[in-house]
């Protein structure tokens, strides 16, 4: 019982890898803050060291974020990897660690590091994303390049 049971879990985790997080990985790397914002749900709790939004202030950002790299010849690239999924047939949380690589025009490079905390709910067949936390330190200590190679990066 518990094989198929896991084997379940697995098959969810796949197609939230398929509907979510390689969607949601495309979207930052082409700066397209319309498909990022699509793989979040029409209402998300949104937490991070600026505050709580629960008024869905941060979809606007995302696409003037994007525009704003777009102009000034950034180039992103996101990787990320799971510390920890709980998953059941219509809700996952999903707690892991990511590096932004953010290029400039010149070729230059700038890392941010972090930690995510994601809960996703299976809405009208669609996994989506409901709540969404990141910090970049844990407990007083920023998180940085040593942090996030404790794994391998997901590919897609």
């Amino acid at each position: 019982m518990l094989s198929s049971n896991a084997q379940s879990i697995e098959q969810l985790q796949n197609e939230i890898n398929l509907q979510v997080w390689k969607p949601f990985k495309n979207a930052f790397e082409t700066l397209n803050g319309k498909a990022l914002n699509a793989t979040y749900a029409e209402q998300v709790l949104r937490a991070t060291p600026d505050g709580i939004d629960t008024q869905n202030v941060f979809k606007p950002k995302n696409l003037e974020r994007f525009e704003q790299n777009k102009k000034d010849g950034l180039s992103i690239a996101l990787d990320f990897w799971f510390d920890s999924r709980r998953t059941n047939s219509d809700t996952s949380y999903e707690v892991g660690f990511y590096r932004i690589g953010f290029t400039d025009k010149n070729g230059n490079t700038d890392f941010t590091y972090g930690q995510f905390h994601i809960v996703l709910k299976k809405i009208d067949g669609q996994w989506k994303i409901t709540q969404d936390w990141d910090t970049t330190n844990i407990n007083g200590k920023i998180i940085g390049a040593d942090d996030f190679a404790a794994k391998v990066p997901l590919e897609f």
